[in-house]
């Protein structure tokens, strides 16, 4: 499968993802840990790919994305942003209610 058909996939498969260096208990850059420690304080649901595990997805996600650094935040396949806008996001309550409605979305769709 070409990188970028496994990235739309995972994108596709996740209503919500985030691409960062780490994993959110485990994170290998203070952005990803600031990005991961905020989507686990929301307390929904994500998934997530360490960029340093998947090379090629660290390689390709920019350019398919246009957008230049990680982490980077997908929720129903729009890209939300990067850690400064996560963190303004939250700060201001916007996160949290897209997050949660999205998850809530999802929940909904899982028990039917």
């Amino acid at each position: 499968m070409e990188t970028v058909d496994k990235i739309k996939q995972q994108i596709a498969e996740n209503p919500i993802i985030l691409y960062m260096k780490g994993s959110p208990k485990l994170p290998s850059c203070g952005f990803s840990s600031q990005a991961g420690q905020i989507m686990i304080n929301i307390g929904e649901q994500f998934a997530y790919v360490d960029i340093l595990q998947n090379p090629d997805i660290r390689a390709e996600l920019p350019k398919f994305a246009n957008w230049p650094t990680f982490p980077q935040l997908w929720v129903e396949g729009e890209l939300v942003g990067g850690c400064d806008i996560m963190v303004e996001m939250y700060q201001q309550g916007e996160l949290q209610t897209l997050v949660k409605e999205v998850a809530a979305k999802y929940k909904g769709e899982e028990e039917a």
